[in-house]
């Protein structure tokens, strides 16, 4: 069974009508749109949120994915949790998205990996219920509700740096989203394949 298989049989039966939306445009270089939603930072409670204005001076790394308890999604924030304290060494939290509720995510970080659950995780995952933060980053899929795999990098004065966009069936690089950062931090240009260490070229 594919990933968008899955994603479009666990909307059809919430997602009855669709909103006809001119998609937003999110622009390299340009302010990213604030958010403030519940998350699962306080495990507990389920009543604190996170928000654009939370990570000011500091780098995000935000990431949407389609839906809890799917089959990419698990690989892809395990991976980004078991690599958490690399992105912290270079100044950057992570944030993950979708539009599930965050009673969904509690269940599923209760859930153990063995069993398709993700387990424990080093950052707060966030409940777009409303998708409004999926729309207002130009991720949100109209027909299915859910979140396309959107990853944006976004530096410590708010202004978006880096975004990638995948089809629901790949999951997402950790290794090549933690080049990127590093590349965008050297304060130079960097060419093709360039890694840390390495020089740029001025």
């Amino acid at each position: 069974m594919s990933e968008q298989t899955a994603t479009n049989n666990t909307t059809a039966a919430t997602i009855t009508t669709t909103t006809a939306t001119t998609p937003a445009v999110v622009k390299i270089g340009r302010p990213a749109p604030s958010f403030s939603l519940l998350s699962t930072k306080n495990i507990e409670t389920l009543e604190e949120k996170v928000s654009l204005a939370d990570y000011r001076d500091k780098w995000l790394l935000l990431f949407f994915w389609p839906h809890d308890f799917t089959y990419v999604c698990p690989t892809e924030i395990t991976a980004f949790s078991d690599a958490a304290e690399a992105f912290r060494d270079f100044d950057c939290e992570i944030v993950g998205v979708s539009t599930d509720s965050v009673y969904t995510h509690r269940a599923w970080i209760n859930t153990p990996r063995e069993a398709n659950g993700i387990g424990r995780v080093n950052y707060p995952l966030a409940a777009d219920f409303t998708k409004e933060t999926a729309r207002a980053y130009g991720v949100l899929d109209e027909t299915t509700g859910a979140a396309h795999r959107g990853l944006f990098i976004i530096d410590p004065e708010g202004i978006v740096r880096y975004q990638v966009v995948t089809d629901l069936n790949v999951g997402r690089s950790v290794d090549e989203t933690l080049r990127v950062l590093q590349a965008l931090q050297a304060g130079g240009l960097c060419p093709a394949n360039w890694k840390p260490g390495q020089q740029t070229l001025g």
